[in-house]
């Protein structure tokens, strides 16, 4: 295939393109780089055996994940009360380990696929890579290469196969380039069709209401430390309260973030009623909040007063965060697996949307909005996304920024306004094009206030989820195999 650098220089590109795709994310947002990363690792690639192509690929992933997750270290070491020799160890047993995605897409791809079809199996692999990286082991699709797109001229995919489409057209860009640098002027035809064609896709697939709906996002910037001590209770009840106040009179709903009160459900209901009680009749309360039901079981939710139906429990868990794998093995081995609030029960799949001020209400808590099949089963019946967070577990890294580029392809992906209340940032208003309406500055304990519609009609993504990207990802697959054969 003409460009055949060396096994040394392949391992060098493969670190050089995972650094490559973290700058495609926010607050980088170098989408462009994107392909040139898939670039530096398809050339070559058919020169190695499965063994050296599963190294190159997790090169790839280590570079990856030690450049674009490195908050985790925060979340281990500030947060997770872990001494620092300790939170470098499990930070890099926790890229090590992610990787290894990569190392097994690639040697897969080259122990069942020649060079005949390679710039289709090669993307065939990786999408469906991806997909694995999604679900496997309860999930981490963080740093997706179709995620970067939401500001690319890409973007005008999203509605219809979401972010795996993207995706897919990311790998097929710098296989296709790959190509032209070998002097295959025929990927010049599909290039152009991969970019052109979004200009002739429509801008709008939902249609808003005739009337917005006026809401206020509520930013504590509670110490994540101090937080669930009887003084930071205390804290966290009087900066929503008076947060509150300084809004009721002009809007239709409050959204208070993720566990913006750090106690129970039944503790928590007298400060919540207290504050209801001096707002409007008409006007809406939301928060998070830590349930306990009857059976011991404890729920991470959202609830509402006032103008308020239903309520929602977090369906999908963050590992160890949340509950802990090998609960049995694990508790209390190192104070990191003994978090507070690290033993919740998922909610149901199948819940109702929350009806407030007149809106019906898709929810996605915290780590569940980069999950693009959960937010579309969400934005079904729906006609506002509302997600609550608690981001202060990043603190001051990298994190929020990707996390709210996610938030903002649900949106495009769905159509649907998202709005975004987090504990310490990044507070924002996220309008059907996945365009931040507004937002609140980080670390500071402030509010948001501005307005969305209610959105009428679901995208094509919306309607069918990421299933079609996923069958053309495996269809790229096939001419690899018969020829294999």
């Amino acid at each position: 295939m003409g460009l055949m650098p060396s096994f040394a220089l392949q391992l060098l590109a493969a670190l050089i393109a995972g650094g490559f795709t973290t700058l495609t994310a926010s607050p980088f947002e170098l989408w462009w780089l994107g392909p040139v990363a898939i670039g530096l690792l398809y050339i070559g690639l058919h020169t190695l055996s499965p063994a050296q192509a599963a190294l190159k690929g997790w090169l790839y992933g280590v570079a990856l994940f030690g450049s674009g997750t490195s908050w985790v270290y925060v979340s281990i070491h500030d947060y997770g009360y872990t001494g620092m020799p300790l939170a470098v160890f499990l930070t890099a047993l926790f890229v090590a380990v992610l990787a290894l995605f990569f190392a097994g897409t690639f040697w897969l791809y080259r122990r069942f696929f020649g060079p005949r079809w390679a710039l289709l199996t090669f993307t065939g692999a990786w999408v469906l890579g991806e997909v694995l990286r999604t679900y496997l082991f309860t999930g981490f699709p963080w740093l997706l290469i179709g995620s970067s797109h939401v500001d690319s001229p890409l973007a005008s995919w999203a509605p219809i196969g979401g972010v795996y489409l993207l995706s897919l057209l990311v790998v097929l860009t710098g296989t296709l380039g790959a190509e032209l640098l070998r002097r295959q002027w025929w990927a010049v035809l599909p290039l152009a069709a991969i970019w052109l064609a979004p200009l002739a896709l429509p801008n709008h697939w939902t249609t808003p209401a005739s009337e917005p709906t006026r809401v206020a996002l509520l930013q504590g910037n509670l110490p994540q430390l101090l937080k669930w001590t009887p003084d930071g209770q205390r804290v966290a009840a009087n900066t929503y309260s008076n947060l509150t106040r300084e809004v009721a009179d002009d809007v239709d709903l409050i959204l208070w973030p993720e566990t913006a009160l750090p106690m129970m459900e039944h503790q928590a209901r007298p400060v919540l009623e207290r504050v209801q009680s001096t707002l409007p009749l008409d006007v809406a309360l939301m928060t998070g909040i830590v349930q306990l039901d009857e059976q011991n079981r404890y729920f991470n939710s959202v609830i509402g007063v006032g103008n308020v139906e239903g309520s929602y429990q977090k369906e999908h868990l963050v590992p160890f965060g949340e509950y802990l794998p090998l609960e049995s093995v694990l508790r209390g081995a190192i104070n990191f697996f003994d978090l507070p609030m690290s033993s919740f029960t998922k909610g149901a799949s199948a819940q109702a949307p929350m009806q407030a001020a007149g809106v019906s209400i898709g929810n996605a808590i915290c780590y569940e909005i980069i999950y693009p099949q959960l937010v579309a089963r969400r934005a079904v019946d729906s006609e506002v996304i509302v997600t609550v967070s608690n981001d202060t577990w990043f603190g001051a890294s990298i994190g929020p920024h990707q996390h709210l580029q996610m938030a903002r392809l649900r949106a495009l992906e769905n159509g649907r306004y998202v709005v975004r209340a987090t504990s310490n940032g990044i507070t924002a208003i996220i309008n059907p094009r996945g365009e931040l309406v507004d937002r609140a500055p980080q670390f500071e304990t402030t509010f948001l206030t501005g307005e969305f519609y209610a959105m009428e009609g679901l995208t094509p993504f919306t309607r069918t989820g990421s299933w079609p990207a996923w069958l053309l990802a495996g269809l790229l697959l096939l001419p690899g195999l018969a020829r294999r054969r």
